[in-house]
């Protein structure tokens, strides 16, 4: 019995070291991973759990825009115009009164197939 808590201290320092080698890219395409897993689940949800997922996904896209709009964000301007735009185009769609979660779903993908480096 004494080897099970050193067991799982061990096994909490390797889970934390594999996190720390993650690049920030990988960190960024899980947010939107999660992100999707909630609108997912919303599309068969009750009207509290869309809510909460396009609150959520409007939470992300904020984000995002503040740090591109930051000035010491070193993505080429051309990049940071059209993710911009895609944001705002986002932001539309979750104001609608029956935003298309689907669509927005699509959105966040086509991010993190970005952010893995997968061209699509």
């Amino acid at each position: 019995m004494t080897t099970t808590p050193m067991n799982q201290m061990l096994g909490t320092r390797g889970y934390g070291a594999t996190q720390r080698v993650r690049t920030l890219r990988e960190q960024e395409a899980d947010v939107f991973r999660r992100i999707n897993y909630g609108l997912k689940a919303a599309i068969n949800g009750n009207a509290i759990d869309r809510a909460r997922a396009i609150s959520d996904n409007r939470r992300l896209w904020l984000a995002i825009e503040v740090a591109l709009v930051n000035p010491e964000n070193q993505l080429p301007e051309t990049t940071r115009v059209g993710i911009l735009r895609l944001g705002r185009g986002v932001q539309r769609e979750m104001d609608n009164q029956e935003p298309d979660i689907a669509f927005l779903i699509d959105i966040n993908e086509q991010m993190i197939a970005g952010l893995s480096g997968d061209p699509g």
